[in-house]
């Protein structure tokens, strides 16, 4: 049976803004699947200490108001979703994301900030296996034209977004357009070993990196960096 049709499980976070480095999460959701059937979900809402943004709060719809009167205090949330993610990582479970490198090193800088243990300690060694659908769909069709959203890859491959930017939806969207690409590309995505197709998609996400900061470099930012570093920075 592939990795495809066994158990997963779907991460996604909804954060003050985009830097993870400085960011902090204010919803957070894991989703336990079978395959594409979802299971069961566990979801997240923190008081994140800090102002939400209008921008952000325009994107999942969470604000200051309600996050302060409903929100869990960070550091205790933050604890609470890190070792329900790393219990699935260490019982070999592969987790699921939508652009792994952004909700990965966030959650792991929450952690550090609120002088909790990483990810990578608790796990004693690497993060992983971690299956990224925007870096597989990137490397499998790479030149399709278009964004590569969430929403605008699940409406390629046929999957239902029911509510885009609220966590467990997102982390459900996640696993099932990992699905359809492991079905769609069998011998690249669908026949290949979680652990082994972990390492193919560190050297894709480095490969695409270097190819963006190179285009950006000969155009409009001559001293543009991008982080190669996946599935964490």
């Amino acid at each position: 049976m592939s990795w495809w049709q066994q158990p997963l499980v779907g991460f996604d976070l909804e954060t003050t803004g985009t830097d993870p480095a400085v960011d902090r999460i204010v919803t957070a959701a894991l989703v336990d699947t079978v395959g594409a059937r979802r299971l069961r979900a566990a979801g997240w809402l923190l008081d994140p200490g800090v102002p939400i943004p209008a921008e952000a709060e325009a994107i999942h719809g969470i604000g200051d108001d309600v996050a302060r009167r409903k929100g869990r205090p960070a550091k205790e949330a933050v604890e609470e979703i890190a070792a329900a993610l790393c219990e699935r990582l260490a019982a070999g479970r592969p987790v699921v994301a939508f652009n792994a490198p952004f909700d990965l090193s966030l959650l792991d800088a929450e952690l550090r900030r609120h002088g909790l243990a990483p990810l990578a300690e608790r796990l004693g060694g690497p993060v992983g296996p971690v299956l990224d659908a925007l870096v597989i769909d990137r490397a499998v069709d790479r030149y399709r034209k278009g964004s590569r959203t969430l929403q605008r890859v699940c409406e390629v491959y046929g999957v239902e977004l029911t509510d885009a930017h609220e966590a467990g939806s997102d982390a459900l969207a996640a696993v099932r357009v990992a699905v359809a690409l492991a079905e769609r590309y069998r011998a690249e995505v669908g026949d290949v070993p979680p652990a082994e197709l972990h390492e193919r998609q560190v050297g894709w996400y480095r490969e695409w990196a270097e190819g963006l900061q190179a285009w950006l470099r000969r155009g409009k930012d001559p001293q543009a960096v991008i982080d190669p570093r996946w599935p964490l920075r």
